[in-house]
């Protein structure tokens, strides 16, 4: 897109790339016809991990189900199930942005509802690992190359392995696509990998870290209090600020194999 980029005193023109933004309706079919269960912001692609994910997240992935692209809409997916009373009554009708913060979810109690604490079996993480997660998924991420406005979520091995990353213009997108992508291959809950996203850590990413069984979470940025307190009831090592070869871990510190305050 045509831009003037303004840099030392001078104009000059560019020609600038921008992330993608469109709206992808999930559509509920039933004896009444279809209802409109959601209206996601998204950066287009992996739109089945995406659903599936927002599903998982939100507690309304159906056992039985057909999930289709429409054929003359890409924008447009369509969902059949015997489950149509169940999740009718959590229909969003709103549009939800890619920048939503509690995004369906409006308590930690209500959470509590759906989802208990995850559990953890990939054995003690080496600091060092999760120091190097944000570098790591970096370099799995093309679209903030190319545009520098997408955000991104991965899922490594204890050992900083990568198994999956997806970007979206959403935080939450972008984490959606990571537990639709592992559901999709009937590897949930995540009991073994770690979630790491290039974004801040909100509520929303330790919701749906709860509901798809992720006992860690690291995150680039920062640690909103809610993501803490969330954190802290499930039993969720969150850690922030990963950056630069250092992190701040808020909660669960023992899944850490750290040295004691104080050593070097």
């Amino acid at each position: 897109m045509p831009a003037l980029r303004l840099a030392g005193g001078a104009t000059e023109a560019h020609e600038d790339t921008l992330a993608v933004e469109e709206p992808l309706e999930l559509r509920l079919h039933g004896p009444d016809g279809p209802l409109a269960l959601a209206v996601l912001m998204r950066t287009p692609g992996h739109d089945r991990e995406l659903l599936t994910g927002w599903l998982v997240s939100e507690g309304l992935l159906p056992a039985e189900r057909t999930l289709d692209p429409d054929p003359e809409n890409a924008n447009v997916w369509h969902l059949h199930t015997p489950e149509y009373a169940r999740l009718a009554l959590g229909a969003r009708l709103s549009v939800s942005s890619s920048a939503c913060g509690v995004c369906g979810s409006g308590s930690v109690e209500r959470l509590a509802v759906r989802a208990g604490p995850p559990e953890w079996t990939g054995g003690p993480l080496a600091p060092a690992v999760v120091a190097a997660l944000p570098e790591r998924l970096r370099a799995a991420q093309p679209g903030f190359g190319a545009t520098g406005g997408l955000h991104a979520a991965g899922l490594f091995t204890p050992q900083g392995e990568l198994l999956a990353a997806f970007e979206d213009v959403g935080r939450h997108n972008a984490t959606d696509k990571v537990v639709g992508w592992a559901a999709l291959r009937g590897g949930l809950p995540l009991s073994w990998t770690v979630l790491a996203v290039s974004s801040r850590a909100g509520f929303e990413i330790v919701q749906k870290a709860v509901t798809a069984g992720a006992a860690v979470v690291v995150a680039v940025g920062a640690a909103s209090s809610l993501a803490v307190d969330t954190a802290a009831t499930f039993g969720v090592t969150l850690c922030a600020f990963t950056r630069e070869g250092r992190f701040t871990v808020y909660t669960a510190p023992e899944r850490l194999d750290l040295p004691e305050p104080g050593s070097r």
